[in-house]
This record gives C-alpha cells, structure tokens and sequence, in this order.
C-alpha cells in the first residue's frame, strides 16, 4: 500500500512527542535566540526577523520552507487557489465582445431635420457607427410652428443630434433647439450637437449697426441644453470662443487635398489660388500639403464688407462748430482706393485651384475665374468645405469658365447636382462618425486633428 503524504503539522507532532511532552511544541515554535548586540535594537532587524524576544532559529526556518514546498496547498484559503480554466467558449465570447464592441451602450442619435434631403448625413453616420436612428418626430403644424416628439427613452444615454442646415435657415435652429430641450427634459446624460455647417457663421463680427449673430445663436445652444458641439471648417475659428461648452471644429482638408491627388490626374502642374487676401493662409496650407505653388488676386471689387460702407463714415459729414471743441480735431482717416484686379503668382499654362470655405454667392468666383482666363490658366477647379449654393449659382457656374465646383456633404445640395453636373461631392461622414465614436467611448480626439496648423 501507498505510504499516505504527511502534513507539515503531522511532522510537528511527531518531533514534539519525541522531545516527551506537549510543552516542548511550544518551545519549537517559540525557541529563545539571542540576536547580535548590534541588531538586537535595530529597526532593519526587526524587518529582518531577528530583533524580537522569540523569533525562529534558521535551520526551522529551511525545514519550514521544504515543507511548504511539498505542500503548498496546505491550510491556504480558498481564495488563493487556482480557478478551473473557463471554457473555450467563454473565451471566445469575451475576446469576441472586446473586438467587435466599437461603441459602447447607450448611444442614440437623432437627425433633427424635417427635410428629407437634409437627413441623408445622418443615415450614413448612423450606417457606420453600426447603429439606427433614434425613433423622433419632427414636423411643422399648420401655423408653420416646430414640433418634436421623441419615441425612445433618452435616459442616462449620450444623445448626439445631426441637424444639417436647409433652405430655411431659421425653421432649422429651431428644431435643433426644441429637440436638445427635449432630450434634456428626457434626462439624456449628454447631449451632443452635430451641426457640420454653423450657420450665422458670416455674422461673426460686428458690421455696421448691426450684432454678433453667430454669439447670440451659441448663448441659445447652450441655454437649451448643449453639452458639447461639433462642426466643420467654421468661417472664423474664433466662434469656438462664443461657446461655453467643448467645441470640437473639425477640418475637410484632408478629404479636398485626397480629391485633388486622386481625381486631378495633372495635379503636379496645378496652382492654388486664392481669390482673395483674406484667403491666402488657406491657400497656403493646400499649397505647402501638395507641394505647389501659390497665386493671389489682389484688386477685387469692393463688397459689402469692406470699411466703406461699415457704417463707421455713417454721422454726417458736415462740420457741427458747436458740438466739437477746437481741441479735440480728430485727424480724418484716409478712405481705401483698391487697385486694378492683378494676379500675384504665374498661372499661365496651369491648372488653377480655387480654394476657400464656404461657396453662398459665386460672383466672386465667377470674376476670378474670367481673371485667371485671361492670364492664361487652360482649367479651373473650386473647392470648399460647405457648397450653400444659394439663388441662380447653379445656373451662373454652368454658363461660367469654371470646370468643376468641388464641395462637402456638410450641407445637402442634391437639387443643386441635377442643375449643374459640375457639381461634385466628397463624403466626410467618415470623420464625423469616428468623432462620434471617440466622444461617447470617452477616447482622445486628437488622431483627428494630426498635422493640422492653426491655418487649415
């Protein structure tokens, strides 16, 4: 017969009963050292385990170590034993939920738009993302006011709504707004604004007698209830700051320059314009990305912008004696006298690029497009985040010299497309979705915003 194993506190027994009595156990385990004079004091001693009264001799020491080596499992809770390995199919059900979890519980998201055309963005950031669109109602009643019902819970989840700007400007603020309030009042976590184009973006500095629109229409996003914004290629970058809440303004330059690389087959003898100084830094940067040269016309006609009709010359022009004192004489500002159109740059024999932002009334590219037939460039091309499109611009870029008008998604212009087939679109759903992904899994944003300068 097999010799059954001994435990550690059997062979203590046997040692004790050996020595002739009981007592003899406890002076095993508690056998008297004198430890060095010079350690007996010592704090590292005592760590060491030779400073106190009753310690251990070291030759238990090694037997105590052998012994738990051949029983290592002895007198050892429960909790310190290995668990049984799980089955193979629960492995592979977690890695499986790791990997394919792109999005974690609790999003939703809303297209705020009445018009059918308008909510096309939203469908395809949903498709990627992998989810649906949340279940709301949004219509106009017969008094033309907005009215929005939300047919799912909201609760606790991270709302992101897409409101992209229609025809009537107005109709839509107010239906992103109604519907934020309402997902505020539902008890949403957060609540998310997906706006591509801002609109008011234009009225972002005080003109004549006028206001700060775009300040006004952020201080109502954020009294409604907004927790965060994201938008594109806002006009002026410094509309971020009118906001008191995050603002993430994402760029469609990467999208434009890929159109160029890939859709352009001469790019490498290409020029980018800008049609005007204002648009330079921009022109710039796709210029300094692509690796080409740069051209500026300079000498436009006055619009509606320029200092002279700011309302600033608007007081009487008339002298009034009595109501200036002799002293205070304010020396008289010298008016602006722009000078002949001119083209900064050599464009002759060349693609010509335009580049800007937003592409509402096209006369101004109209007019640099006949300019820069006439020095010489054999194609024009027009390209811009947001293609407003607004009145006859189909019509004038058809009957124009320009040869394809290159826009963003980030406002719907389908009707726009039939009118004119130099119209062409490049999708940035793709960056939006990953934002909204990144923004409700609580990741960094900054992989989107890799070698962007404070110019794009």
């Amino acid at each position: 017969m097999e010799q059954a194993v001994q435990s550690p506190a059997v062979k203590l027994a046997e040692i004790a009963m050996l020595n002739g009595s009981a007592a003899s156990i406890g002076r095993i385990q508690r056998h008297r050292t004198t430890p060095p004079p010079s350690a007996r004091h010592s704090k590292a001693a005592k760590r060491r385990g030779c400073g106190g009264r009753f310690t251990m001799p070291l030759p238990w020491i090694q037997a105590a170590r052998i012994l738990n080596k051949e029983h290592k499992l002895e007198g050892l809770s429960s909790a310190w034993a290995p668990r049984e390995p799980l089955p193979e199919s629960v492995e592979a059900v977690s890695r499986q939920r790791v990997d394919m979890n792109a999005t974690k519980g609790g999003l939703v998201i809303f297209s705020a738009n009445s018009n059918p055309a308008s909510r096309e963005l939203g469908k395809r950031i949903s498709e990627r993302l992998g989810v649906e669109l949340g279940k709301v109602q949004v219509y106009q009643e017969a008094n033309r006011e907005t009215r929005v019902q939300i047919q799912e819970s909201v609760r606790g989840k991270d709302v992101f709504i897409i409101q992209t700007v229609s025809k009537d400007v107005n109709t839509t603020i107010m239906e992103l707004l109604i519907m934020v309030y309402a997902c505020r009042t539902s008890c949403a976590r957060n609540i998310i604004g997906v706006i591509p184009y801002f609109p008011y973006s234009k009225q972002c500095k005080m003109r004549k007698r006028g206001s700060i629109v775009s300040k006004l229409l952020a201080s109502m996003m954020c009294k409604a209830g907004l927790t965060h914004l994201i938008t594109m290629d806002l006009h002026q970058k410094e509309i971020q700051g009118f906001f008191n809440i995050p603002v993430d303004n994402l760029r469609a330059s990467p999208f434009l320059l890929q159109y160029i690389q890939e859709e352009i087959p001469d790019y490498r003898n290409a020029v980018i314009v800008a049609k005007s100084p204002a648009s330079a830094k921009r022109a710039q940067s796709f210029a300094e990305r692509l690796r080409l040269g740069i051209a500026v016309i300079h000498g436009e006609a006055q619009d509606a912008e320029s200092d002279l009709v700011d309302g600033r010359h608007s007081p009487p022009t008339v002298k009034n004696v009595g109501a200036i004192h002799p002293s205070l004489e304010i020396p008289l500002l010298i008016p602006k006298e722009k000078p002949p159109i001119t083209v900064v740059g050599d464009v002759g024999g060349r693609i010509a690029i335009i580049v800007d932002d937003i592409i509402d009334d096209v006369d101004s590219f109209l007019a640099a497009a006949e300019t820069l037939k006439e020095r010489g460039a054999y194609k024009i091309f027009v390209m811009a985040t947001h293609g407003i499109l607004s009145s006859d611009a189909p019509r004038l870029i058809e009957e124009s010299a320009i040869d394809e008008v290159v826009v963003t998604n980030t406002i719907p212009h389908e009707i726009q497309k039939l009118q004119c087939p130099k119209i062409k679109t490049v999708d940035i759903s793709m960056i939006l979705s990953e934002a909204i992904r990144r923004i409700h899994n609580g990741e960094s944003m900054s992989y989107l915003f890799r070698n962007i300068g404070m110019d794009d």
